[in-house]
This record gives C-alpha cells, structure tokens and sequence, in this order.
C-alpha cells in the first residue's frame, strides 16, 4: 500500500550520505512515496542545523499530513528543543494519521509527546541505520564477502503492519539465564528469573526507549509520568556499569517501582575490560530483579540492532509471559 513518508533530521546531522541516499531508494522501491525535509541534509556543529532549523523541521514533518514521519537519524540534539516544540500541532498531525516513527534520541521526542499529549508514536528504525542499511558486508563482518544484508525483513515487515494498521503485537523468546549467584549480603538470591513462569499483565500503558536519553529526562515536566506501566529500556556503547547508574536513577526517582513490568532490549556495542572482573550486563539484571519487586524481562527484538520491531509509545497493551516466551500484543491502533 502506497504511503506518504516524510524525512526530516531533529537530531544529529547525517554523516552516512550513502546511507540516507539508499534509505530514500528502498522506500521508493517498497512503494512509498517519500518527501525529504529541506533541512534533510543540514549540518550546524553536530547537530542536523542549528536549534531553529531543527525545531522547524519537525513542525514541517507534523503539517506535511505524511502517513509517516520518519527520522533520518538519532545522535543528540532534541532535549535542547524541548521546551520550544508545539505540542499541540504535533498532537493534531497524530490525530490526522501521521505516525512519528524513530529512535535513540528521538525517545526525548516521545516522551515529550506522550507527557503533554497522552499521543502514541512509534518506536521504530531511522532512515540511515534501518532502510539505509548496506547490500554488502565486508568478510570481516562475519557474513562472507559480497553477501547480500540490506534492510532486516523482520523490522521492514514490521514497519509495513504499522503503516497498514495490521500490526498487533510482537512476540520474542527471552535469554536463557542461570540462577542468579548470591553475592556476599545474599541480595541477589532473592529474585530468579524463573520466580514467575507464566503471567499477563493487562491494559498497561507501553513506554519507554533509550534508557540514557529517558534518564536525562528525569526531573524535567518531559517525562510522562506512567504508573502501572510497562516500562522497555535499550541502548548502544555504554557499559554495564553505566547502564546500572542510570537504572539506579530511575529506581530512586521512583519510576521503576511504580511499573507493572520492565522489559530490556538490546544493549550492544559495549566492551568489557580486565577489572569488571566478571561484572556485566547479567549483573546487572540480576541486581535490577533485586531491587524491584515486578517482572523483568530480557531479549526484546528493539534496539541498535537491525532486527527489531515497532512498539506503540503510549498505546496500552497487553503483556503475556509463559516461560521464556514473551508477548506484547496492542491490537490494531487504526
């Protein structure tokens, strides 16, 4: 089905040229007809033009009455707009069938949006990393010389249910994990990944996103303020360490414990080092199930990886739980 998709830059200025180019062709080869922002391209310091042109262009993406908007990229750049976006100009495009789709740093976006709207956007795939991914790897990549990768079929098949309206979930097996060892105050045995098999939690609001840029929120009136919510987390390059820091801040300001579930995604492209000294991300997990008393799940397919699906910021859905096996099921949103 042939639908209009607007390509606009909030965050970080492109770099991947080549990336944004074949984005805008696979689009167009998927069907779409696509419409690229006039400050697409645009380059201040880091950022994708300076203040005024990127908040610009997201109130261009929210008129253009696009099926989808998309970003090209993530970065850094949206909490500096925050305070200057016309909240109301972006709830009336959702309302019109405009769908707000992207990541990474556009989590300052959404939670901005939900927190003055109550509106549902899509956490989903950028233009350059998702529909720009390369047709070829290199050997080094793993994948032999000259295979074919380009966009993930699952995250494009999963683009294509938001667009039409189909999508009604996302199903994903969950890490298989040891009991957790006890550590020397015996904290961390009080809570295995197994303490609830099977389990549904029921018409509770999904939100959520980069857990650095969500925890940069705290404090501030752009972080909605979800009880009984399901709460998803990923993020890239940082450190188990780091991510614990920024779950602890969550736990003391009260937003986890306030959650009817947290579901962790990807966190990727980290690197350990000699004196962790067996401290990683499982520590990490293990000692979050210490200190919250609802479920914590692993493995969710979203993150900066290439396959991942699309979650429904600010949609409620339904979470079922039996085993490893995991559920997010929201229905049709159209």
């Amino acid at each position: 089905m042939k639908k209009h998709i607007y390509i606009y830059s909030p965050s970080g200025a492109v770099r991947d040229k080549a990336a944004f180019k074949r984005g805008v062709a696979r689009l167009k080869t998927l069907g779409h007809e696509v419409e690229i922002d006039a400050a697409a391209l645009a380059s201040h310091l880091r950022f994708a033009g300076d203040d005024d042109t990127r908040l610009a262009a997201i109130h261009r993406a929210a008129a253009s009455g696009a099926d989808v908007a998309l970003i090209t990229r993530g970065g850094y750049g949206l909490t500096r707009l925050l305070p200057r976006i016309n909240y109301k100009a972006l709830g009336k495009a959702i309302d019109k069938g405009t769908q707000f789709v992207g990541m990474s740093d556009f989590t300052a976006l959404q939670m901005a949006v939900l927190a003055k709207t109550g509106k549902v956007t899509w956490a989903g795939p950028a233009l350059c990393e998702g529909f720009g991914a390369d047709d070829k790897a290199d050997a080094a990549d793993g994948h032999g010389p000259g295979q074919s990768l380009g966009p993930d079929d699952i995250m494009e098949a999963c683009f294509d249910d938001m667009i039409t309206g189909q999508g009604e979930g996302a199903g994903w097996r969950q890490l298989r994990e040891a009991a957790p060892a006890a550590t020397s105050s015996g904290a961390e045995k009080s809570r295995s990944p197994r303490a609830s098999r099977t389990f549904t939690v029921k018409h509770a609001p999904l939100w959520g996103g980069n857990l650095a840029v969500l925890s940069s929120l705290v404090g501030t009136p752009f972080l909605p303020q979800i009880k009984g919510g399901i709460l998803f987390l990923e993020d890239v390059a940082e450190h188990p360490y780091s991510i614990e820091r920024m779950l602890t801040q969550l736990l003391h300001a009260g937003i986890l414990g306030a959650q009817k579930a947290i579901v962790l995604g990807q966190f990727t492209e980290y690197r350990l080092v000699p004196h962790d000294k067996g401290f990683k991300l499982q520590t990490v997990v293990n000692w979050l199930r210490s200190q919250v008393k609802m479920p914590v799940l692993t493995n969710l397919p979203f993150g900066h990886v290439p396959t991942k699906v699309l979650l429904p910021v600010g949609a409620h859905v339904e979470l079922a739980v039996d085993g490893r096996d995991a559920f997010l099921l929201w229905g049709h949103h159209h």
